[in-house]
């Protein structure tokens, strides 16, 4: 059964986009008002209204449908590992495999349900399904997350992300040797221009930069230490593919298959290692390191071997 509401168009949303409009009004994701929208939930003065439309004066007739309860996340094998925790802060050690909050169409386990079902509260803020979620980091990479469990460290740390005052280190194996072994990649990433799920370096994308060292070298690839200057999707990734140097195992990207099964790699050797920033409430220093992962350390050893 649908409950159906009626609302009245306040002056100052009309004109403003349905979706950003409805969540407003509302008091949902704009996400979530998107669907309803898209799902034809929602009219106004008899007509239907699509995500993109501008609202005019009237009244809204908003089909919500009951929720179904969510099914029950998958657990993480062996656990979350918890980094640092505080009363305002939890750095946790993100698995592969684990998404950061759920989404449409993943239906794995993330580290909000872990968290929450660990008994943590979380910051209420933001979109409810991304409770405390100032950052996130790929379904296939592993590493150090700050999750926000008050509202003040929420907000603190979400400008601290957009201001690039966190330190983020990765670890990251890339095929052959670099050469300068220290630099700085400064090039835009922005869509792949044939493949919707893929990005590469494009004229007119976000500007993207990325600091590399290399701290070890083997016949067939380097171990790098990265700073993340920007936070793009696939940033990494994308930078070490233009520079002819993809991660050992990524495929996505134009790694050598041969070497990924040598080195019994099912992802790219990746790694969020370290994380610094200033307590968003006491200020002072927090910085966490983390170990690798058991299959990005046998892939290490196997290359040192």
């Amino acid at each position: 059964m649908a409950e159906t509401r009626y609302l009245p168009v306040p002056d100052a949303l009309v004109g403003e986009r349905a979706d950003a409009a409805l969540s407003r009004m509302l008091g949902m994701s704009r996400t979530k008002a998107a669907d309803l929208l898209d799902d034809g939930n929602v009219m106004l003065d008899g007509r239907s209204v699509g995500r993109s439309d501008r609202l005019g004066d009237g009244i809204l007739a908003v089909d919500i449908p009951e929720e179904r309860p969510a099914a029950p996340e998958p657990p993480i094998e062996g656990g979350l590992e918890v980094a640092y925790e505080d009363e305002d802060i939890v750095v946790v050690n993100k698995p592969i495999g684990v998404a950061a909050h759920p989404s449409p169409g993943w239906t794995g386990p993330t580290v909000v349900g872990a968290l929450t079902g660990a008994g943590y509260r979380l910051a209420e803020a933001g979109p409810p399904e991304r409770q405390g979620i100032v950052h996130r980091l790929d379904v296939g990479t592993s590493g150090l997350m700050v999750v926000a469990r008050t509202v003040p460290a929420y907000s603190v740390l979400k400008r601290a992300f957009k201001e690039r005052t966190v330190e983020k280190i990765y670890h990251a194996v890339a095929q052959g040797h670099l050469d300068p072994t220290e630099g700085t990649i400064d090039a835009p990433i922005g869509r792949h221009p044939s493949s919707d799920w893929k990005f590469a370096v494009v004229e007119g994308g976000k500007p993207s930069v990325t600091h590399y060292e290399v701290l070890e070298m083997f016949p067939s690839a380097s171990l790098l230490e990265i700073h993340l200057e920007t936070g793009r999707t696939h940033q990494i990734r994308v930078h070490m593919a233009a520079m002819r140097h993809p991660l050992a195992g990524d495929l996505t990207y134009g790694a050598d298959p041969t070497l990924a099964k040598r080195l019994n790699l099912t992802r790219q050797w990746l790694h969020a290692h370290e994380l610094a920033f200033e307590h968003p409430t006491r200020g002072g220093e927090v910085r966490v390191t983390s170990h690798y992962p058991d299959d990005l350390a046998a892939a290490l050893e196997a290359l040192r071997g």
